[in-house]
């Protein structure tokens, strides 16, 4: 059996709660009744059919998820975020289709082919394909082997009371459920990713671990929900998925002065790199050095190998050099064993050559009485090929130019010359994603 250990711990924990979605509790052992209900479901999938399904985390859900591991099927989830489902299934050539809320099976095509996924079918592993955000052109496919996470699960780790906020189709999401399902965890999904619902969950359940984005957690100092709710309970919070502004992390450590503060590090390309922050109100963090991942620093930028990456793209090519090397885009500082991650390559913005990153500027600028949100932008300019621009949310607190004024001056203080902002725009909106990441667009 290809998921023995994990399915082992979960038999011997049948009457445990699982999972709680919109706070109706599962067992381990209805997971296990729907584990064996869509094992009869799909008795006609062949082994290394590409099977997408549109749904969110829940039992049913993650019981249909590890049939298909089990089966050794190409396992593409598609979040209900997504608009455009027909790109995700012409791109990743989906043979089966389930949407969760039909609760039917599609045939799409005829088996496809691909050389990524005649490997997997000739190894006899099972698969699964994560699509990038797409933030700079349109997502693209990448196809992992599912062994070597499967083997990474069955090691054990700690059973927590946990929240499944990361989405569906996103591999820190799927890392998280994995991990609580393979250490009978409890694990908590919603429908619904607000604040409120958030900080609900957390109170009414005594979650301990919130995987989530900086940006969430600045939205959750802004709307100070720490007040409403009783967060006491949390005894770890992992952010990722974007840079931490120091001030919202110094904010953090101030308020929850007993709860670790942990950096996570990853990307679709490579998976969730195992990391360990210096202190709980440190950017600074380790990475890698483990069996699973190597890193090394070429002109300050990042660069990984990992036994845990992509077999290559779907519809681009693969992004690896000759030695397996993956070019992160991602400028670090480093202390010793420390990394410091400073932004993007593609977000930086040239000032007559200074390079600024800016989640330094809004870091500062979130740092401001009377800034709600903030976004910092690069804007064209004729002697110094780009200046700082900067789109501010006020907390409606002070006039626009009172504001200004408060800005400039700290801005003054904390930053050097060519890193302030030299155009400010006001705005109404604050700058989440979907996805609960900074919007600069």
């Amino acid at each position: 059996m290809l998921l023995g250990k994990i399915m082992e711990r979960i038999e011997q924990n049948k009457e445990k709660t699982a999972i709680i979605t919109d706070d109706k509790s599962f067992t381990y052992a209805e997971l296990l009744e729907y584990y064996e209900y869509y094992t009869d479901f799909l008795t006609n999938i062949p082994q290394g059919s590409v099977v997408a399904v549109r749904g969110e985390f829940d039992v049913e859900t993650i019981g249909l998820m590890l049939t298909l591991m089990e089966k050794r099927c190409i396992y593409v989830p598609i979040s209900k975020a997504v608009v455009d489902v027909n790109y995700y299934q012409k791109t990743s050539r989906t043979e089966f289709f389930i949407d969760m809320d039909e609760k039917n099976l599609v045939t799409l095509q005829e088996k496809s082919q691909h050389p990524l996924y005649e490997k997997l079918r000739q190894i006899k592993h099972p698969g699964i394909v994560f699509f990038s955000s797409g933030t700079t052109g349109k997502p693209k496919a990448a196809v992992h082997d599912l062994m070597p996470y499967i083997h990474r699960f069955e090691e054990p780790g700690k059973t927590l009371r946990s929240m499944a906020f990361l989405l569906f189709d996103h591999a820190g999401g799927f890392n998280t459920v994995m991990h609580s399902i393979s250490n009978a965890g409890l694990m908590v999904t919603l429908t619904k990713r607000t604040p409120d619902e958030v900080c609900r969950a957390i109170e009414k359940n005594k979650l301990e671990l919130l995987p989530t984005s900086p940006t969430f957690l600045h939205m959750l100092l802004l709307g100070r929900y720490y007040e409403k709710y009783d967060l006491s309970s949390l005894k770890i919070i992992s952010y990722g998925t974007e840079p931490m502004p120091a001030s919202t992390l110094v904010r953090m450590h101030q308020l929850f002065p007993n709860v670790k503060m942990k950096q996570t590090y990853g990307l679709t390309e490579l998976g969730a790199i195992r990391t360990k922050s210096k202190a709980s109100d440190s950017l600074w963090m380790k990475m890698g050095g483990d069996a699973h991942h190597q890193t090394k620093v070429v002109d300050g930028i990042l660069y990984i190998k990992s036994d845990m990456a992509m077999l290559g793209y779907l519809n681009a090519e693969a992004p690896f050099d000759e030695e397996g090397w993956y070019n992160t885009g991602d400028h670090v500082e480093v202390d010793g064993d420390y990394f410091l991650i400073q932004g993007r390559a593609c977000e930086r913005i040239n000032v007559g050559g200074e390079k600024v990153y800016p989640a330094e500027v809004e870091s500062v600028l979130l740092s401001i009485e009377g800034v709600a949100d903030a976004a910092v932008v690069g804007t064209p300019n004729l002697i110094l090929g780009q200046v700082v621009e900067a789109h501010i949310c006020s907390d409606g607190k002070l006039d626009k130019e009172a504001l200004t004024k408060r800005i400039k001056e700290v801005c003054r203080k904390k930053l050097e010359k060519y890193k302030r902002p030299m155009k400010i725009v006001f705005t109404d909106s604050t700058f989440e994603s979907e996805h609960f990441k900074k919007k600069r667009s």
